[in-house]
């Protein structure tokens, strides 16, 4: 049955089937045409794929993320991250990076980082000089840091899928972010001295205690998120109903650059998105369940136990799969069918569950900036107004930055667990 499963998910793939939809087909036939259940098992698996509190997380931190956009956060958020870092050579590249490490303590997507902070900053950067695929490829990989930096919707996912705390998830993802970020900003002050572009960077920055006033209440919101969920006030399902509230009402009240006769379209793409990754999230764990009932698990686990005598065989091994994965499997997708198979094995050879969690995520974050589907791609192409394929040259420079934290990530464990084990 697996080379069924794994040939009919090609097939669709090639296709260009919706990833969701490919996956729910593939298992179809596998329970169809290759296994003795009945069909009946496809609407109950799909079902109970779904039946998770935590769950719960992913539809509220996606519109608090949409709501914060909308209610003028992203500015104000551009205006601080400025004041800090932007009045060097190469500082707008920089702002955008830090906006982004901001911003993902707020919507925990990629996607809506990409276009909540690239529509301010990647014009922003061509007035400033800087190439089109230059800016929008430093909004790309800035904006991967939304799914690294908690709250973070692959981590709720990997959490529910590997039986994994994801309030450690959470702890464990501040230190990677944060050496991911630091690297980025390094990348583009270099990158922008050798180019010799971005001297003018430093022009219409406001003072940092002014724009910091001006940012406060969006600021507060990663604050009590984060420190909601730490301080053991409310679960990470409970934060995300919190930021929905909180959102609410800065944007209604505080900033007033949002009205109720705004709020039916933020919900309706807030529903879309939501509804896009639970079908994915129901199809995976359909298909999870076939993959597990083959016994593919015990197969690859037996594999790895002959062909790797430590984890640092099995981790380097681990990253090249999911690299590869990666470029052409959306993530959510990526870790409800891979995770389930890998963490144990991972446990096998002593990996701590939460590192390697990060280690998929920070691996699968490396997809969305490498062709030829990598999402933030796509969305910053849009956002820059050209074809993706002009940002594939500026590509090799930040993929290769990235690259190297995530091999410092994957073998230096206390970056992702010196929080955990700080305060657990």
């Amino acid at each position: 049955m697996n080379a069924a499963l794994v040939s009919a998910l090609i097939f669709f793939f090639v296709l260009s089937v919706p990833v969701g939809v490919a996956i729910g087909l593939a298992a179809i036939v596998g329970v169809g045409f290759f296994s003795p259940l009945p069909l009946l098992v496809v609407p109950q698996k799909i079902f109970t794929s779904l039946d998770s509190f935590p769950l719960l997380a992913v539809p509220f931190f996606i519109l608090a993320g949409n709501l914060m956009t909308h209610g003028g956060v992203s500015r104000r958020l551009v205006g601080f991250a400025k004041s800090l870092v932007g009045g060097v050579q190469g500082g707008l590249a920089s702002t955008c990076v830090v906006t982004c490490m901001i911003f993902a303590a707020i919507s925990g997507s990629s996607v809506a980082t990409t276009f909540a902070i690239g529509a301010i900053l990647v014009p922003a950067m061509a007035r400033h000089g800087y190439p089109l695929p230059m800016a929008a490829t430093i909004q790309a990989s800035s904006a991967e840091l939304g799914v690294i930096i908690p709250p973070s919707v692959p981590m709720i996912i990997f959490g529910v899928a590997t039986e994994t705390s994801i309030t450690q998830l959470f702890m464990a993802g501040i230190g990677p972010g944060l050496l991911v970020a630091t690297a980025l900003i390094l990348m583009t002050q270099v990158w922008c001295r050798v180019k010799g572009i971005g001297k003018q960077d430093g022009e219409e920055s406001a003072p940092v205690l002014t724009s910091f006033v001006d940012a406060f209440w969006a600021l507060m919101l990663p604050v009590i998120i984060l420190g909601g969920i730490y301080g053991g006030i409310f679960t990470p399902t409970e934060a995300a109903a919190v930021s929905v509230v909180y959102a609410l009402v800065v944007g209604l009240f505080v900033y007033r650059e949002m009205t109720i006769a705004d709020l039916p379209q933020i919900f309706r793409s807030a529903a879309v998105s939501t509804g896009a990754i639970m079908l994915i999230i129901a199809t995976a764990g359909l298909f999870s369940f076939l993959v597990s009932l083959s016994g593919l698990p015990n197969l690859i686990g037996g594999w790895a136990e002959a062909n790797f005598d430590s984890a640092v065989g099995f981790l380097l091994f681990v990253n090249v799969l999911l690299l590869v994965v990666g470029m052409f499997v959306e993530t959510s997708a990526a870790i409800l069918v891979l995770a389930p198979i890998l963490t144990p094995i991972a446990i096998g050879f002593g990996v701590d569950p939460v590192h390697f969690g990060i280690v998929v995520i920070v691996n699968l974050a490396l997809g969305m900036i490498t062709p030829p589907l990598g999402v933030n791609l796509f969305a910053a192409a849009q956002v820059a107004k050209i074809p993706v394929q002009r940002m594939f040259a500026s590509l090799v420079i930040p993929v290769t930055v990235v690259f190297g934290t995530l091999l410092l990530i994957t073998y230096v464990p206390q970056i992702s667990l010196f929080l955990r084990d700080l305060f657990t």
